[in-house]
């Protein structure tokens, strides 16, 4: 169990039933801090909340862009879209089976540890956390080339280092003001970033033109070669299904919404990537849609006629990104906080205030503050990029990880007390769920496979110090 104010104790053997009732004030992890259950400023995330988290972390800045990105690709890249959104629902499916074995915050990490070990759960918890703050300055640059759109500020690279500094700590600063907000600026972007989305995804419908569509294949390659390189660049959209598993002691009624919030969340985000994509490709002409830089704004365009499209779509998605930062921000500092609950990480990261492990986002805003302003000092793109892409490879690892934990209980559960329909259901979903991960993990690239087995190695380094350090406070 998780012991606040003394030396952690011994991770549990891998058999050991570690799930704790929510609510009970044992469950140190998975629910508010004492101190914090009393403020005004700490509530926990209901199943709209919880859902709006999981659909704002996966839909960000990228849905503005992508339908220009597999364009080249042809038609066929809506059947890698399909084939992804499989993957990822069954992705989504695996996490609300494993928070209802084990609904306490930190979720990946949690459910490696459970079933591997301390030295399993620190891998997975240390890959989040790369993949978070990495992402996060990732973002902040990429929203700031909306920003010019609406106010100039890509003219000096200070300004534009400045803005994207400001578009990090804003949700940092929401986050420090406790959970109730955190989920209120959740839930607001969540809502004002769907409305234009909505409106090219269902509207486009009605200016739906399939001689506008182009060829099925464009690419040159088979048809399964075109489906594999468009989803390539498909892979990173879904990304943030975990957001709520990751989350789910900050969630009521965590074994029942964290599931519920997951599948409804993905399945949301994916019926808008198809349909604004789908419309996208029916609005605009195929050989436009290859050069576009900005497809939502042209689709708007051509429905509705003028050039107000490029400021409607810039606004939305400077809103989707705040709001994707604010809720990438709380998850940066989640997986952290439950492992340095076990003394996996250091003790700093397990403070929290207001529900919100405030160092945890301290720490990391200031690593991702420090990427930003490296990436427009230095001048070099490609050094960035290159991180970008780690992200990749560095999230598939504690989805692996967490998948590989459901095949454990799946092959180590009784039998005599399992429903056999169930098993089998839950078998084949667990399976897909696998291939999807390492699908991801091989569409990272064999340069992010690298750069990111580099620095799952430091995290070693890391877990050794740690480790020892725990041992002889032990003794």
């Amino acid at each position: 169990m998780h012991v606040t104010g003394t030396a952690p104790q011994p991770a549990p053997a891998p058999s050991e039933d570690r799930t704790v009732p929510v609510g009970d004030p044992r469950d140190t992890t998975g629910a508010v801090d004492a101190h914090d259950s009393g403020s005004r400023h700490a509530r926990r995330f209901g199943l709209p909340v919880a859902t709006a988290l999981v659909m704002g972390n996966i839909i960000g800045g990228g849905i503005f862009l992508l339908p220009a990105s597999i364009a080249p690709y042809g038609t066929v890249s809506l059947v890698a879209f399909g084939v992804l959104t499989v993957g990822a629902i069954a992705l989504a499916l695996v996490f609300g089976r494993l928070a209802a074995r084990d609904p306490r915050t930190g979720g990946p990490y949690v459910y490696a540890r459970e079933a591997f070990g301390d030295f399993a759960g620190f891998l997975a918890a240390w890959a989040y956390w790369i993949t978070t703050w990495v992402s996060n300055a990732a973002l902040a640059v990429a929203a700031v080339g909306y920003l010019d759109v609406l106010i100039p500020v890509n003219d000096h690279k200070w300004t534009a280092c400045l803005a994207a500094l400001a578009l990090q700590w804003l949700p940092a600063l929401a986050n420090f003001a406790g959970t109730r907000y955190v989920g209120a600026v959740q839930l607001v972007s969540t809502v004002l970033k769907f409305v234009p989305l909505l409106l090219v995804a269902v509207g486009g419908l009605f200016f739906f033109d399939p001689s506008r569509l182009g060829p099925f294949n464009t690419s040159g390659h088979s048809a399964v070669g075109a489906v594999s390189a468009a989803a390539a660049l498909l892979l990173f959209s879904y990304l943030g299904v975990e957001s709520a598993a990751v989350s789910a002691g900050e969630v009521r009624n965590a074994r029942r919404n964290v599931g519920r919030a997951t599948v409804i969340g993905t399945s949301g985000a994916a019926l808008v990537y198809l349909l604004g994509t789908l419309s996208v490709f029916g609005t605009v002409a195929h050989n436009r849609l290859v050069t576009s830089t900005a497809p939502f704004s042209d689709a708007v365009d051509a429905m509705f006629g003028g050039s107000w499209g490029g400021t409607v779509v810039a606004l939305a998605a400077l809103v989707s990104m705040t709001g994707c930062l604010n809720g990438w921000t709380l998850l940066s500092a989640q997986t952290p906080y439950a492992a340095a609950k076990d003394g996996l990480f250091p003790a700093a990261f397990g403070r929290r205030r207001r529900g919100v492990p405030t160092v945890g986002v301290a720490v990391t805003v200031v690593l991702s503050s420090l990427l930003t302003a490296y990436n427009y000092l230095s001048g070099s793109g490609k050094v960035f990029e290159v991180l970008v892409l780690v992200t990749t490879f560095t999230a598939t690892v504690p989805y692996l990880l967490a998948t590989a934990a459901q095949i454990f209980h799946l092959v180590s559960g009784r039998r005599e007390s399992v429903d056999r329909a169930r098993l089998a259901r839950d078998s084949v979903i667990t399976a897909i769920a696998a291939a999807f991960s390492l699908w991801l993990m091989a569409g990272a690239g064999y340069a992010a496979v690298y750069q990111g087995a580099l620095f799952l190695f430091a995290g070693i380094i890391v877990y050794a110090v740690l480790a020892a350090r725990r041992q002889r406070r032990e003794a």
